[in-house]
């Protein structure tokens, strides 16, 4: 946890968000910003930077980071017409909270390439 990180500050419930799912390795909340009907953050409770920063030991928390994110998809009913999971890596991959996250979005038709 960081004092200054928005994100670690959600997970320990110092600022507020509409969370969605919590466990042990984990939290989502639907971002504030939405891009599609269904737009969910899913970040680690442990601050990691970003993908560029993973260490070995964090491949099990990734593993889970994406269960959870399929589960959410179903339970949020985008996961039998698609959706798309993405995580902006450093300024130039469109990262502007540095805490690793991804954003799970679906309810609507996606294009390639995103742009």
């Amino acid at each position: 946890m960081t004092n200054s990180c928005i994100f670690c500050k959600i997970v320990s419930r110092e600022a507020k968000a509409e969370i969605v799912h919590f466990d042990e390795q984990v939290t989502a909340f639907r971002d504030i910003h939405p891009v599609a009907p269904t737009h969910i953050l899913l970040v680690p409770n442990k601050h990691i930077e970003s993908v560029g920063t993973l260490e070995t030991e964090d491949e099990p928390l990734i593993g889970h980071l994406f269960s959870v994110a399929r589960k959410l998809a179903e339970t949020e009913g985008i996961d039998r017409g698609g959706y798309r999971l993405i995580t902006n890596t450093g300024t130039n991959g469109g990262q502007t909270v540095f805490h690793l996250h991804l954003h799970v979005l679906g309810g609507r038709s996606f294009h390639w390439p995103p742009g």
